[in-house]
């Protein structure tokens, strides 16, 4: 490829509105256009390591006995309705109305249509296990559309659909899965990718793992141990919290008029956030209807955990009307009777004495005992992890917490869309049984967005060979000399002839902005032919990440370049 022929301009300046890098490099360096709203054009750099991220996926799916297929884009309302996500999922997913009045979604995910495909088929305990996948453009409307490729509204995946007819087969075969995807990203050249235990969401499924690429930009919170192998997404962080110091004390009621923070309650009282039991106020999105989280007063709520201990979408209060009989600033579980389901979080366990609100307008309460002043309560665990909490695995206070950004996802999803859809076969045994889901995905344009976060410069991305656009580029300085045109051609048409993939800079600009437009392009190996080097009979040769430079003879040019390219890419062969 000659890079006067290449589509897309590179430019000095870093874009507007380009607060990551990944975004900004990709956006300077001609790799993408911006169109709408979380809606990118790719241009071919781009679209060449997309290709190739799709070839590692399909190569470690069929590895795992996957059957690639294809799922429409726009699928008919009708069997969303059969798994009851039609009306469960919000307004991210598209749904309109065709010509002939049926109404239609645009697919931000494929469980159903995979329902769908194999339901009537597969219709005997022979026929199992299996798992189909395809690598498709999704639509999400997501609200928060962000970061270039990191959060996209129309966005390519890979998604897989596994079928069983056990427990002990889906999770063997999860487990082969999950090899897969350490193997795809080592492949890609991820390098900071962990697994984490995750909330499986509007999914479905007991058993979830997302694969996180750490990054300081990531958008997920992930809890993880220092000590052991313990990592957690914070949705499902376990939240084991340090023994306070306290001692069972008389319940008194204290004036403090005005005072309805953690931070104000500690300065006029002079007790700890940590012997405090502060309540915080949701509303059920479903009702309205208030629910009152009661929490150790230095640690937040987690509001995935809470909404899964009660079964249904919440959201902090937006008011509280004073119907509800809750005192706003004041909340305490002794004597509370307001219009509220109470929840006790499990830090509050075993601490003898609190300050908590009185539920009276100016006035708190000190030596609150939960045993003594409330009664039996249940206690159940909503609150977030923090740094330096006790680890679930090895018991030590080891807990740090990181970003990251979700780059693949598995899910053991279990019945729920079988039994929904009346997916069913016919057992050895005689009894028609609903199958067992597994399912698999990974962000294509996500994963190429957070290999560019992670392996960049100032100048520009810095691509694995694995997934680069081009193995390497030459530059030809001088490109009016004709000496130097002829060696650079006679390269390019070697290397191409060998099987590399070449780009190839003969414009007749200044050498600086030849090698500014190739840092921005990230080819990992730059060749170099300039009258000097021609006068010395060489090339000089230098890698992307600047961890080499170095000469080979012109005469041995070609085998040196070749040999170099295959060392590099051993590295990725797994």
């Amino acid at each position: 490829m000659l890079v006067k022929n290449l589509l897309g301009a590179r430019y000095k300046e870093t874009p507007k509105d380009c607060v990551i890098a990944s975004h900004a490099l990709m956006m300077k360096g001609g790799y993408m256009k911006y169109m709408s709203a979380g809606s990118y054009s790719l241009f071919a750099p781009t679209k060449r390591i997309t290709n190739k991220v799709e070839k590692i996926i399909r190569e470690e799916m069929d590895r795992v006995g996957g059957q690639e297929v294809l799922f429409p884009v726009v699928m008919p309302a009708t069997i969303w309705e059969e798994s009851g996500r039609y009306t469960s999922i919000g307004s991210e997913m598209a749904r309109f109305t065709d010509r002939n009045n049926a109404k239609m979604v645009l697919g931000m995910t494929h469980e159903e249509a995979a329902v769908h495909m194999a339901r009537d088929i597969a219709a005997s305990y022979t026929d199992y296990p299996f798992m189909i996948y395809q690598i498709q453009t999704k639509f999400r409307d997501e609200p928060r559309a962000r970061g270039g490729l990191i959060r996209v509204r129309e966005f390519t995946m890979k998604d897989a659909y596994s079928f069983h007819t056990t427990q002990k087969d889906l999770e063997e075969y999860y487990d082969k899965c999950f090899v897969a995807y350490e193997r795809i990203f080592k492949r890609a050249g991820a390098k900071n990718v962990v697994a984490v235990k995750s909330d499986s969401g509007m999914m479905g499924g007991k058993i979830s793992h997302e694969f996180m690429l750490l990054t300081d930009i990531g958008e997920d919170t992930l809890a993880i141990c220092s000590n052991c192998d313990y990592r957690a997404n914070m949705e499902v962080a376990d939240c084991i919290t340090h023994e306070i110091e306290s001692v069972k004390e008389d319940l008194t009621t204290v004036a403090t008029p005005n005072v309805k923070t953690i931070e104000g309650l500690k300065r006029v009282l002079g007790v700890e956030p940590t012997n405090m039991c502060k309540a915080v106020v949701y509303q059920e999105n479903a009702t309205d209807d208030y629910v009152v989280v009661f929490i150790r007063g230095d640690l937040e709520v987690n509001e995935t955990k809470l909404r899964n201990y009660l079964k249904t979408e919440v959201h902090p209060a937006s008011g509280i009307s004073e119907e509800s009989g809750i005192v706003a600033g004041f909340i305490g579980p002794v004597g509370f009777n307001g219009k509220a389901k109470v929840v006790f979080d499990k830090s509050l366990m075993g601490i003898e004495s609190f300050v908590c609100g009185a539920n009276q307008v100016g006035y708190h309460l000190k030596g609150m005992n939960i045993a003594r002043d409330v009664g039996e309560v249940e206690y159940v665990e909503v609150a977030k992890a923090y740094n330096g909490g006790i680890c679930p695995i090895c018991g030590k206070p080891t807990i740090t917490l990181k970003r990251g950004v979700e780059i693949g996802n598995i899910f053991q999803l279990g019945t729920k869309y079988t039994e929904s859809m009346n997916m069913t076969y016919v057992d050895s045994d005689g009894e028609r049984k609903h199958p067992i889901m597994g399912c698999y995905g990974i962000g294509v344009g996500r994963l190429v967005a957070t290999i560019c976060e992670e392996q960049h410069d100032d100048y520009g991305p810095i691509w694995p060979i694995s997934i680069a656009p081009w193995q390497v580029e030459i530059c030809c300085l001088q490109s009016t000399d004709e000496n130097v045109k002829q060696v650079s051609d006679k390269l390019y048409e070697d290397l191409t002839k060998s099987g590399v993939e070449v780009l190839y800079d003969e414009r007749d600009i200044r050498a600086g902005a030849m090698f500014a437009d190739a840092d921005l392009l990230g080819v990992p190996v730059r060749a170099v032919v300039s009258r000097k080097t021609c006068e010395r009979g060489v090339v000089e040769i230098s890698f992307r990440d600047k961890t080499f430079k170095g000469e080979v003879a012109l005469d041995t040019a070609c085998q040196d370049i070749v040999k170099i390219v295959n060392e590099l890419k051993e590295k990725f062969e797994i």
